[in-house]
């Protein structure tokens, strides 16, 4: 009995426990939420549907405010326009925060940093240089140049207007002249509004400030919210991680290596279908990248040059010529400032492709060199064993099989060794040695 009320009390303060533990995580969780994206690279369909993502359940959440931490040295004028709407009409306040130490928001990030309820920035971190430039990276025509300056003249003017005059004339200087501004320097013209060591810090310096969010004031709650990390989805992931200048200069050259690879040596068919999906990735970052095509162009060529050597080889002297265009076209593949690939890189790829395609040549020439295997041709020059007398024809023992044979200079008696140096139709030609 006693030991059945022993049990009977256990089990009640197990569900008492229980109890409390689950009343306090709901207490926990109907306290304020900040959700918090991290983004690091240039702007691409990525960043797109990972700020739309994360609006979209900030709002479903009720977070008191959504917190993008940035790094990037910008992208696409039409993939900005694509974010920066999307956050002006969200019913959550939005704060960038351009972070680590070192971390930049370059051309399109400037304009994402603006359109933000409120813009943060670590120390050691700049903002700025939005000049705009062509799909390639190039400079644009005065016409067309001055056309999208004054369009993005007018949008960044209608973020920075509630920021006060000095924060627009920068703003209007980052677009027309690529000015750039530190973190103490974007404070003081009232570019940003806050300078934080970490998000803590940014946390608490964001509580009990007000923002108009769609016509609507809220003043922040963070002090004490519960910070709720939106990570990159795995598909995000690993799409931003190959929009990577050097992650796309070698896919690229992966690529077509083991294409060229499958078309010299057909019939396995893995090297075709990995070539073919480094191509393919490659592509969609070159894409995303908005790469110089000339630069691509420059290293087709180079491949060209490298296959042409092996066919007809000139000592040499394409492949060298297939390396300098090699070496062009990746420097000049992304030619936007903060976008490029290493010469580390280029150098390491350069060198590597032309060690293959040496490797190639060089077997090339010496398949060309050596003498026959099958066939008659690789009879010539063999010796034999006369096995009747050659006069002028006979038999000879040649590598285990009876041949007929005709003397070149006879009669050869049997018995005699004889080198063949010919053939007469199915007959050898062979000669005393």
């Amino acid at each position: 009995m006693r030991r059945s009320v022993r049990r009977l009390r256990i089990s009640s303060w197990l569900a008492l426990l229980g109890w409390l533990f689950w009343a306090m995580s709901a207490m926990a969780q109907n306290g304020p939420q900040v959700d918090v994206l991290t983004f690091k690279g240039p702007v691409t369909p990525v960043l797109v549907s990972y700020i739309e993502r994360g609006i979209t359940q900030a709002e479903r959440d009720g977070a008191v405010a959504l917190i993008l931490q940035l790094d990037t040295p910008g992208g696409s004028v039409e993939l900005t326009s694509k974010i920066t709407k999307r956050m002006r009409n969200a019913n959550v306040p939005i704060i960038v925060y351009v972070t680590p130490r070192g971390a930049h928001a370059g051309s399109a990030g400037t304009f994402i940093t603006l359109a933000a309820h409120i813009a943060a920035m670590a120390p050691g971190t700049r903002i700025g240089a939005a000049s705009p430039v062509g799909a390639e990276g190039e400079d644009l025509g005065e016409t067309i140049r001055r056309k999208i300056t004054q369009d993005l003249v007018a949008d960044i003017q209608n973020m920075t207007k509630r920021r006060g005059e000095k924060a627009t004339e920068w703003a209007i200087r980052a677009v027309e002249e690529a000015a750039v501004a530190t973190a103490d320097e974007a404070l003081e013209l009232g570019v940003i509004d806050i300078i934080a060591t970490n998000l803590d810090d940014l946390l608490r310096q964001l509580d009990g400030r007000t923002v108009e969010v769609n016509g609507r004031e809220i003043t922040l709650r963070t002090a004490g919210a519960q910070v709720n990390h939106i990570p990159l989805g795995t598909l995000e992931s690993f799409l931003n991680a190959i929009t990577n200048p050097t992650i796309a200069a070698i896919l690229l050259t992966l690529g077509l290596n083991a294409i060229l690879f499958e078309l010299s040596n057909p019939g396995g068919y893995v090297a075709g279908i990995m070539g073919a999906v480094a191509l393919l990735l490659a592509f969609y970052a070159l894409g995303a990248l908005d790469a110089n095509w000339t630069g691509l162009g420059f290293i087709i060529l180079a491949f060209v040059l490298f296959v042409l050597d092996i066919k007809a080889p000139t000592h040499g002297i394409l492949t060298a010529a297939g390396i300098a265009s090699f070496v062009l076209g990746a420097a000049i593949l992304f030619n936007v400032p903060d976008v490029e690939v290493p010469w580390a890189t280029i150098i390491s790829l350069s060198l590597a492709t032309a060690g293959f395609f040496a490797f190639a040549v060089a077997k090339a020439v010496g398949a060309q060199r050596r003498r026959p295997t099958t066939g008659f041709e690789s009879l010539m020059g063999k010796k034999a064993l006369a096995r009747s007398e050659l006069n002028p024809t006979g038999l000879v023992f040649l590598q285990g099989e009876l041949w007929q044979a005709i003397a070149q200079e006879g009669p050869i008696p049997e018995g005699e060794e004889v080198e063949v140096i010919g053939r007469e139709g199915m007959r050898l030609i062979v000669r005393k040695r």
